[in-house]
């Protein structure tokens, strides 16, 4: 016999049998797009309401300005409010709002200009004022004119701006002659109001100093080597108070503090005096 003879003989496999398939593998990636779809609705839904709390906050801040300032409803205002706008809303407190807006009446003197306003710290609800706030005012020549002609003996209708200073003309009378004298005039802030300090002088066509003015006119020169005081705080609310005047190009930029009570404080909000 034989080795292959006594070798067992192994079945062949039967096709027929089932074979346990593999466990089924769970897809990740529509959980990935289903939760990238509901951040991105989300998102979309936290900026639409941050686009209508703004313009929200803007509509009210324009309708009020219009109002306390008498402009028509069509004037334009432009309200910038800084960071986003629910968070501030949330917590109660507006950080930073800046108001600005050209040709705006300024008291009861005719004189308009452009005007910019920053305050910080604005409550939402509540009657607290302000934490803070500062104003800019600019003027043009023409504008400017017409503030200083409400000034006795100033040739207002001469003005003009030469950065970093105001320029006048003016005659002085010397035994029955005319002699025209320019003065270039630096503007500063003193106490709330504007002053203007002679900076250079000019006799016909040269420059002369103001002593030798004086030497030649007496108190004739007076007129033109003083300062001018000029105070506006009749023609501002109580709590603006002027800080800095200067000449930035073709304008006039006078700076203001304002109290953050003004909000509240009707007193503060009533033009000041002059004295």
């Amino acid at each position: 016999m034989s080795s292959a003879d006594t070798q067992p003989t192994l079945p062949l496999p039967d096709d027929t049998v089932p074979v346990a398939p593999e466990p089924a593998r769970r897809r990740v990636w529509p959980w990935i797009v289903g939760f990238a779809i509901v951040a991105v609705l989300a998102v979309a839904a936290w900026f639409t309401a941050e686009a209508i709390a703004r313009q929200v906050i803007s509509g009210v801040v324009q309708d009020e300005v219009r109002t306390q300032l008498s402009l028509p409803d069509d004037h334009p205002i432009d309200v910038e409010v800084a960071g986003s706008v629910l968070p501030q809303l949330i917590g109660g407190t507006i950080g930073q709002l800046t108001v600005a807006s050209d040709d705006v009446p300024l008291g009861d003197s005719g004189v308009s200009g452009d005007v910019s306003v920053v305050a910080t710290d604005i409550p939402v609800r509540g009657e607290a004022g302000l934490g803070g706030a500062t104003a800019t005012v600019s003027l043009d020549e023409a504008e400017l004119r017409t503030l200083l002609s409400s000034v006795d003996g100033f040739p207002a209708d001469t003005v003009g701006l030469a950065a970093p200073d105001l320029t006048m003309s003016t005659e002085l009378t010397f035994f029955g002659a005319k002699v025209p004298i320019g003065v270039a005039l630096t503007p500063s802030a003193s106490n709330g109001d504007i002053v203007l300090t002679p900076a250079s002088l000019t006799l016909g066509s040269a420059v002369v100093t103001a002593d030798a003015l004086q030497k030649r006119f007496g108190s004739l020169a007076d007129a033109v080597t003083r300062d001018w005081d000029i105070c506006i705080a009749d023609q501002l609310p109580a709590g603006a108070t002027l800080t800095d005047v200067a000449v930035d190009g073709s304008r006039l930029v006078a700076d203001f503090a304002v109290d953050g009570a003004i909000v509240t404080d009707r007193a503060l909000q009533q033009n000041g005096t002059c004295t």
